[in-house]
């Protein structure tokens, strides 16, 4: 289904502002469901704004009109251009992944919060029936990421170190979806630690691996093997490995299912 529109205003924020006002702008639902393109002069990624009116991080907005509806009034829709250079999500999704596993209604755990940049737009994604359990260690981003919370009624705030989840409990409930983008040599042991108090069976993790992060001394390609042999051992089962080129270097995105139910014998 496509939905056409005209962009009036433009966004405001960001290098360059948004797209052009009055230019025709059409708005397709992407593959995965809760993100969408804005296909104009220039294609880009967005999220529909829970906050219309305003800007997370400086990102630009993409303000539209749809047709007018039998009653002769028009619906103003606001779009937020969601950057692969500044979130390993939006470059997964640009990079071809088969599954991200977050979509309306979703309960996210994500780990690595920083100031709320990638956390907003899956907060757009999961929309008023989901949850994203925003985790992060560092006070100065923490800030940050409690004034992105303040808008969106979904982002619960945890400023806690991802190492202690008992420290955040009574805070999360189970999530369909683990993400994961903290950069730490013990990340896959984070992630797992998380998944077993928090993941359902048959959930799904989705972790960006840094590989120098991890071994500086190392290949990529080494690094990311290892990852995923760690993360079998905590009863993982990876489904997709992914380079996160040409946005980020020597980064990747593994994709795996937690618990997995075993399939019953045909003869059953």
């Amino acid at each position: 289904m496509i939905f056409d529109y005209f962009c009036r205003g433009g966004g405001r924020g960001g290098r360059g502002g948004g797209m052009k006002g009055g230019a025709k702008v059409v708005i397709e639902p992407h593959r995965h469901e809760g993100i969408f393109i804005a296909r104009g002069k220039e294609d880009a990624l967005v999220t529909l704004n829970s906050t219309p009116g305003v800007a997370v991080y400086g990102e630009k907005r993409i303000s539209v009109e749809s047709p007018p509806g039998p009653d002769g009034n028009v619906v103003k829709v606001e779009y937020r251009v969601w950057n692969p250079f500044r979130s390993k999500i939006a470059a997964a999704v640009l990079g071809g992944v088969d599954n991200i596993w977050i979509k309306p209604g979703s309960k996210v755990l994500y780990l690595g919060a920083a100031a709320g940049t990638s956390v907003s737009h899956v907060s757009d994604i999961v929309g008023p029936k989901g949850n994203v359990y925003a985790v992060e260690f560092s006070h100065r981003p923490g800030r940050d990421l409690l004034n992105v919370a303040k808008a969106r009624t979904n982002v619960i705030p945890i400023i806690e170190d991802a190492r202690h989840p008992l420290k955040y409990r009574m805070l999360v409930g189970m999530v369909d979806c683990v993400f994961a983008d903290i950069a730490q040599p013990d990340q896959a042991r984070i992630v797992a630690l998380n998944s077993h108090y928090f993941l359902k069976n048959g959930g799904h993790s989705v972790i960006a691996i840094k590989a120098s992060c991890i071994d500086s001394t190392a290949a990529p390609e080494a690094v990311f093997r290892r990852e995923v042999n760690k993360l079998q051992g905590e009863n993982f089962k990876p489904l997709e490995q992914l380079t996160l080129e040409p946005y980020e270097r020597d980064h990747c995105v593994l994709i795996s299912q937690y618990r997995p139910s075993k399939k019953k014998k045909s003869s059953e």
